[in-house]
């Protein structure tokens, strides 16, 4: 797998941490936007001030939001789901509900209003599935969300300008619903408005339908634009005069050579106040995750062609947006200093808030162990992205709250995992490295209350690696590399903190970690 984006990126050092920036302070930036899991990409722009929304599955808060003044410098904002309350298996209580939750998000602003749709989808574990919209006067919340009995999939919100609401939507068939003013049930029936299916990016016939709508009225014109294909697939484009169709259609982009075999594929588009267009599309890099890239917008003939000359662009110049910005990257390392949780984490489902605290132990997350009998399945895993094409995530843990059966540690989380942790049992303590529930490496009888845990990622292979220190400074390689895979479909591995208790004696018992400490190495 190709990595000389590594030579090209620019690293933003303003807060003693490597981070990766697009941002190559000459007026130019590097793809991707960011080197992380940022997936279905939707992007909208409201004055001076860009917002792109994405995809997180059945992590919590759900459906981050990023914010940027110029399209290529970002910090996450806010998230419109702050918790699943439609099943109690959201809440791990009697199963799990991998990989629901939020899928394809859709942002738009419309009457001084901020307007997020998603799909939760059928037969993931949960059969019903459902579509959703949140509003909020402010993308950082509050957000009040209806969740609608029908089911949209993969949505794309459209306020139209003559004050009618649609969601267009589907796989492989699309369709389009209208919705009630405002926008919170549905108004009329599913019209059909596409069902052709592709054999490739140039011929119809095959077996690849489009998804991933998102719908735009542009000199009195509707375009929808959808990719097809999948991992290695292309964007296509819709057009017709009336909103019902029928609508004729373009590749406006078939291009993998940034990532090979991968192509780009799903996202949005934006204009700019200077009247320039550019799209921010999504590119599957394996177990880093889907990444979001920034291509500029040519129009010829009527038609949005993406890229520069209708190919991707590596290293391009910056869009004119009058004013050059500071360099920002979203939040990783955090000392754990402040009373709210930082943007940067999600938890892996609904989190048990009886067992966490950012204030019982000031400048400290103290987790408290519930009873599980493997990470799998077990509550309060504090999570964020790994990103590429190489990271580093260490963390400081004080043990001295431990009880018998607890396990605490630091790793990599999807399925399979990885990690490594500090188990109690009977008074005694053991290092274990365990992979994909087998313990590979264990260091009996330690006796300290602190130990220091480090995990490497990279996408060569995507391999991760894992370190031990008893005193902070020295690291030591512990068990085996992590494969890391995608088990949980379309969803990135990512950097984990957690303690959870294998006996139920353990429950209550804590972990204080003092810090967790980001850096692209």
């Amino acid at each position: 797998m190709i990595c000389f984006l590594l030579f090209l990126s620019c690293f933003s050092t303003a807060n003693a941490q490597q981070v990766w920036s697009p941002d190559n302070g000459n007026g130019t930036f590097t793809n991707p936007l960011m080197w992380g899991d940022w997936p279905d990409p939707d992007i909208i722009r409201v004055g001076d001030d860009f917002y792109l929304i994405s995809t997180s599955m059945h992590y919590v808060p759900g459906s981050p939001i990023a914010k940027s003044k110029d399209l290529v410098n970002w910090e996450i904002v806010g998230y419109p789901v702050e918790r699943y309350d439609e099943d109690p298996r959201f809440d791990m209580k009697g199963g799990t509900l991998y990989l629901n939750g939020s899928w394809a998000n859709t942002i738009k602003h419309h009457n001084g209003k901020f307007y997020v749709g998603f799909c939760t989808p059928k037969n993931w574990g949960w059969d019903r599935g459902n579509f959703s919209i949140c509003i909020a006067d402010k993308p950082e919340g509050p957000w009040e969300r209806t969740i609608f009995p029908e089911f949209l999939y993969d949505p794309g919100l459209f306020f139209d300008d003559d004050g009618k609401v649609y969601v267009a939507h589907g796989q492989g068939t699309l369709y389009l619903t209208e919705l009630n003013a405002d926008a919170k049930s549905v108004k009329g029936k599913d019209v059909k408005i596409w069902d052709k299916r592709f054999k490739n990016a140039n011929e119809f016939g095959g077996g690849f339908g489009m998804e991933g709508a998102h719908m735009y009225k542009i000199n009195g014109k509707y375009y929808i634009t959808c990719p097809a294909g999948g991992t290695e697939g292309w964007q296509i484009c819709l057009r017709s005069d009336n909103i019902y169709g029928p609508y004729e259609h373009k590749l406006i982009i078939n291009d993998s050579s940034s990532y090979p075999p991968n192509g780009l594929h799903q996202g949005g588009m934006v204009q700019l106040k200077n009247g320039d267009w550019w799209f921010i599309i999504m590119q599957d890099r394996g177990a880093i995750g889907r990444v979001p890239v920034l291509l500029p917008v040519e129009w010829k003939d009527g038609w949005p062609m993406l890229g520069s000359g209708n190919k991707d662009v590596i290293t391009y110049k910056k869009p004119n947006v009058g004013k050059v910005y500071p360099i920002k990257s979203p939040a990783t390392t955090d000392e754990f200093t402040k009373q709210k949780l930082g943007l940067q984490w999600q938890w892996n489902h609904n989190p048990d808030n009886e067992k966490w605290s950012l204030t019982e132990r000031k400048g400290y997350m103290r987790l408290k162990a519930s009873y599980a009998d493997s990470l799998k399945v077990a509550r309060n895993t504090l999570t964020q992205r790994v990103q590429g094409p190489n990271s580093e995530g260490t963390v400081e843990i004080d043990l001295t709250g431990l009880k018998d059966g607890n396990v605490a540690g630091f790793g990599v989380f999807q399925f399979p995992y990885a990690f490594v942790a500090v188990e109690q049992t009977d008074g005694q303590r053991r290092i274990i490295m365990n992979n994909n529930d087998k313990i590979i490496e264990q260091i009996d009888n330690f006796n300290g209350d602190k130990i220091w845990v480090r995990a490497r990622v990279t996408d060569r292979d995507f391999i991760a690696k894992f370190y031990y220190s008893i005193d902070g400074e020295n690291f030591f390689v512990i068990g085996n590399d992590l494969k890391m895979q995608l088990e949980l479909y379309w969803t990135a591995n990512r950097f984990a903190l957690f303690n959870y208790s294998k006996a139920k004696t353990g429950v209550d018992g804590y972990a204080d970690f003092n810090w967790f400490r980001f850096t692209n190495k």
